[in-house]
């Protein structure tokens, strides 16, 4: 998955010149997909672009860095990434979420509030699990757009959105959105916010 989610990524920021963040649901998965992003450039697999991970530095020291990039700049990282990370404006117009963030299933506090349900006679999943995934994904979606004037694209890794029961749920939680059926609108929407960039400074795309 995550060797697979690396080439997208790397063929979707090169196109849109960077401006891209990766947000993981693991640490491990953040330094697999970060290095596989600088071997991709290294071997010119994809256009240049200057990979920033999570552990390379402060949190705040990674967002200013990757704020006044002037080259194509993708930014991966997970854990407290998740939330109060502020990009506004075109400094950030590509999300990328790796896989749904449900709570880790042996987690004491998750495994407490899943009893705490059943002796209610509720559900474990469906009415703690899954409320909780989705508080998460909307926190971490809530990174993209951060103004009414902010246009972006979220990219979710994870089929089950779409091929579990619980995604509509899920899908819910999100802002609305058009989406986006295959490469080629893929390829379109990033070429979009090129032209878009390009007319609010002024200036033709190169």
């Amino acid at each position: 998955h995550t060797p697979a989610l690396a080439e997208s990524v790397a063929r979707w920021a090169s196109r849109l010149g960077g401006r891209t963040l990766v947000l993981t649901t693991t640490l491990r998965a953040a330094d697999r997909l970060a290095a596989r992003l600088v071997e991709l450039t290294a071997l010119g697999r994809c256009g240049p672009l200057k990979v920033l991970a999570q552990g390379r530095g402060s949190k705040r020291a990674l967002l200013e860095r990757f704020r006044v990039a002037t080259e194509a700049s993708v930014l991966v990282a997970s854990a407290s990434f998740w939330e109060g990370v502020d990009l506004p404006g075109d400094a950030l117009q590509l999300l990328v979420i790796d896989k749904l963030p449900f709570p880790p299933p042996d987690d004491p506090l998750m495994e407490a509030r899943a009893r705490q349900l059943e002796v209610k006679g509720l559900n474990a999943f469906t009415d703690g699990f899954l409320p909780e995934t989705a508080m998460a994904l909307k926190q971490g979606a809530g990174r993209l757009i951060r103004s009414e004037s902010d246009h972006g694209i979220l990219v979710i890794g994870d089929r089950r959105l779409l091929s579990r029961s619980y995604g509509n749920r899920l899908l819910a939680a999100l802002p609305p959105m058009r989406r986006l059926e295959d490469e080629t609108e893929m390829a379109e929407a990033l070429d979009a916010l090129v032209l878009t960039r390009a007319s609010t400074r002024g200036c033709r795309p190169i």
